[in-house]
């Protein structure tokens, strides 16, 4: 009985684990499109996003109702129990980063009609191509626990920082020119701190992966730089056994 009930329980896991997988999928491909409906101007584009949004909300809302079953049911422990925490949190990232990308063509649909200058829509190119490879790596270090790659998602965003930075950049200097008012340099603003969340969104998954696969709970910044403060030394959390 006791093992019928592990073999339903891997199952499961493994179930919440490929449905992640594929709001990932969902996730970067609407990513992807946010940006060309924005460069485009294509209004039709930006409402078909927002709409399958829809799908992503309710997929993430079927994934963490089958997590919380399972965390009551099964009582997991160890390894299994990291392996579901994680994925709840992972469950979060990918439906924020959804919302995100709804977020930019929402933007999108506010400067319709406004001419893009051309440093800005390269930026905007590579930024919305990183942000998804982000997406990318991350659940590969997912799908494979592979903490070391998790671990490595907080070098690889900076990446997408220095894009932010040049895209602000690229952005005073068009506007100095004439060539981009100021409200629309705004939105524009705003929609570069999207795609500047998604890969920040992605370094969140990263965590949880080191978590997985390690057993140690990241030190969250505001309690690491307050500790720096009071000259006390981190706290290294102890590996669970399993």
């Amino acid at each position: 009985m006791a093992d019928e009930m592990r073999k339903t329980f891997h199952k499961d896991l493994d179930e919440i684990r490929h449905d992640l997988v594929r709001m990932s999928v969902m996730a970067t491909e609407m990513t992807t499109l946010a940006a060309e409906a924005l460069l485009a101007g294509d209004l039709e584009m930006c409402q078909a996003i927002i709409d399958d949004d829809d799908e992503v909300d309710v997929l993430s809302a079927s994934i963490e109702d089958r997590c919380f079953r399972l965390l009551a049911l099964q009582g997991p422990m160890a390894a299994d129990l990291r392996t579901l925490a994680a994925s709840m949190r992972v469950n979060s990232d990918l439906e924020r980063s959804a919302d995100l990308a709804v977020n930019i063509v929402k933007g999108a649909r506010r400067i319709y009609g406004q001419e893009i200058p051309p440093r800005v829509r390269g930026i905007i190119t590579m930024m919305s191509g990183e942000a998804v490879r982000m997406i990318r790596l991350a659940m590969d270090a997912y799908s494979e626990v592979n903490g070391p790659l998790g671990a490595a998602l907080h070098d690889i965003d900076n990446r997408l920082d220095q894009l932010q930075v040049e895209f602000v950049e690229a952005m005073f200097e068009a506007h100095g020119a004439e060539a981009l008012p100021l409200q629309p340099a705004i939105q524009l603003a705003l929609i570069a701190r999207y795609f500047e969340r998604i890969g920040d969104h992605a370094v969140n998954i990263g965590e949880r992966v080191s978590f997985m696969a390690s057993g140690e709970q990241p030190e969250h910044p505001g309690a690491a730089r307050l500790r720096a403060r009071r000259g006390e030394p981190a706290v290294v959390e102890p590996t669970p056994a399993g």
